[in-house]
């Protein structure tokens, strides 16, 4: 199932830029790739749309922004997705001061580029020189060695490369690897319809997806939402192939696609867990120690079923990871190719 091909096409688009808000020239690549696989595709707002010869078959939707920074001024760059959300007192109630701290040592010494949003058109890179929060602003500051001439309003991409080591891709996968998936389903036939949405860690992409369904979606929106899921080391992702869920912090999700998912691991001697169940049974933990639980999570998709009034229903399927939302980021050989499995068996059905 990971043959060549499918490498030969994350190793391009993973040196492709995508920042959050800035993603036109991904979406102009993820275009190319798509129509030489025989997909019709159909831009909007803040969406890709790739169909088959039976767009209503088989629903796939994967987001394609990754995180990165914006210029806000002289030798000043902000961390695009809180620009993005429009949070602009990150102090506040928005963010919280430790993920601040967690975002100031995660980048530091990373090299990076500036692109043109539209085309891709390279404007130069430069090196992280340090990331701090600002008392008079409130907000998280990065300083770059190398862009100080850059203009206010141009994102800067880190650059990536995919690197394979011990069974384990690396790279910043979240969610490159899941695009590169869906545009290779194509190539194996697919003819149902392949979602490609912005500004997801903005939390921003559910809303492009339900216009595009409250216009063209049938009586029937199942939709499996692939994406990846952090765990906080090698060892705690290895233990399942896969990631499901039952809900998340928005919204239950289908219990039938849930289940049918559930029942191809199970014909497919497939390991999983339920992510919602596996983060309550840590949490019971925190509290007898005195601890403040953590959040189940939120998703594109628990924030589209809340929205949609019924409209649109489905589930997720993910694939397990470590260092989430670094350059390091990575997962196993064997979870991708049993991810890519599953994906071509729900689309056969």
């Amino acid at each position: 199932m990971l043959n060549n091909e499918f490498f030969d096409l994350l190793k391009t688009i993973i040196r492709q830029p995508s920042v959050v808000g800035a993603e036109h020239s991904f979406f102009r690549v993820l275009q190319r790739e798509l129509e030489e696989r025989g997909a019709h595709v159909t831009w909007y707002e803040g969406l890709l749309v790739a169909q088959g010869s039976k767009p209503f078959s088989t629903m796939f939707s994967a987001h394609i922004d990754r995180h990165g920074l914006v210029c806000t001024g002289p030798n000043e760059f902000q961390y695009a997705a809180f620009i993005s959300a429009n949070r602009t007192d990150l102090l506040n109630n928005s963010v919280s001061e430790e993920l601040m701290t967690k975002i100031t040592e995660r980048f530091q010494s990373e090299p990076v580029y500036a692109y043109e949003p539209w085309s891709g058109a390279y404007r130069g890179s430069g090196i992280i020189k340090k990331a701090y929060i600002c008392e008079f602003r409130n907000n998280l500051i990065f300083e770059i060695d190398g862009l100080e001439g850059l203009v206010a309003g141009t994102p800067v991409a880190f650059k990536d490369k995919l690197k394979i080591e011990s069974g384990r891709l690396y790279g910043q996968l979240d969610n490159v690897l899941s695009a590169a998936a869906l545009v290779h389903l194509f190539s194996m036939g697919f003819q149902g319809t392949a979602f490609f949405t912005a500004q997801e860690e903005a939390g921003k992409s559910w809303r492009y997806l339900l216009e595009w369904f409250r216009r063209f979606g049938g009586s029937t929106n199942r939709l499996f939402v692939v994406d990846t899921s952090p765990f906080p080391d090698t060892n705690a992702a290895n233990n399942q192939q896969l990631v499901l869920r039952y809900k998340d912090a928005n919204a239950t999700f289908n219990l039938e696609a849930t289940q049918r998912v559930a029942q191809i691991c199970a014909n497919e001697n497939i390991s999983y867990l339920y992510k919602d169940k596996y983060v309550e049974e840590h949490n019971k933990h925190l509290i007898s120690q005195g601890m403040e639980p953590t959040s189940i999570g939120s998703t594109e998709l628990g924030r589209i079923i809340a929205a949609s009034n019924g409209l649109v229903d489905g589930t997720t399927i993910q694939v397990p990871t470590t260092g989430y939302h670094t350059m390091q980021e990575s997962a196993s050989l064997e979870s991708v190719e049993t991810f890519l499995s599953m994906l071509c068996a729900l689309s056969k059905e």
